[in-house]
């Protein structure tokens, strides 16, 4: 299978954004409440899975109607329900893992599903989270960032500090170089072009691209007096 698309219950900030990383062939999951998202987006999920404390009267009977599959779990239960989507995913044995709408709303959700990226059964998976808007995901050896110049790539060691960090295509970069996870040093870098690369020797580094609005050509973005960064961020050497 190529690829899972699973919908949490968090935030989606831009619709129309989260609408280009769809796929024709995508097999969906929705995290019971993340139900709403793939249905403001005009899509029938393949799988429903959960409690389905957060699932409206109206969208379950959409599901029923449809004859959709629902998987429901007791609320007394040892996994949240993006837990159990991507343990669901993770049986189809895709090539890529997809979730969209983890992040935002309740911290401790956002923590807790940030946690669940760093499940070594998803190291042969190419899995992350992203909305459009905001990309994270692990790096365990190697990944490329695509996006366009300007973006924001912060690099976040993960449960200890992270040894042999090299970029590429970053403004500020690493070589050979440790991260620590009681430092920032690593928040705020900024991609050169379309591509970044980023390999680490040992240690798990969190990843978080954040991508740059469109900028219209009449109205051109003005630099800061201190080349465009905000105070206080501190730079790459």
């Amino acid at each position: 299978m190529p690829r899972v698309l699973i919908f949490a219950n968090g935030e989606l900030p831009d619709l129309n954004k989260a609408r280009l990383l769809l796929q024709r062939d995508d097999y969906i999951i929705c995290a019971d409440g993340g139900t709403r998202h793939a249905l403001a987006l005009d899509l029938q999920p393949n799988l429903v899975i959960g409690d389905m404390d957060s699932l409206k009267k109206g969208q379950w009977q959409k599901l029923e109607n449809a004859g959709i599959p629902i998987e429901l779990y007791p609320h007394d239960k040892n996994e949240t329900d993006l837990e159990l989507a991507i343990m669901r995913a993770i049986e189809l044995e895709p090539q890529e893992i997809l979730v969209i709408a983890a992040l935002g709303g309740r911290f401790d959700h956002t923590l807790g599903n940030l946690a669940l990226l760093s499940d070594i059964r998803l190291s042969a998976i190419n899995t992350r989270f992203d909305d459009g808007v905001e990309e994270t995901l692990f790096c365990r050896e190697q990944v490329e960032i695509h996006g366009r110049s300007g973006d924001i790539v912060s690099l976040i060691p993960w449960g200890g500090p992270v040894q042999g960090i090299q970029t590429q295509g970053l403004r500020w970069s690493l070589n050979g170089e440790t991260l620590y996870p009681q430092k920032t040093r690593g928040i705020s870098n900024e991609m050169l072009s379309d591509t970044a690369s980023i390999s680490v020797e040992s240690g798990l580094l969190l990843i978080v691209h954040r991508r740059t609005p469109l900028v219209s050509p009449h109205f051109p973005l003005k630099c800061a007096e201190n080349g465009g960064r905000r105070g206080g961020v501190k730079r790459f050497p």
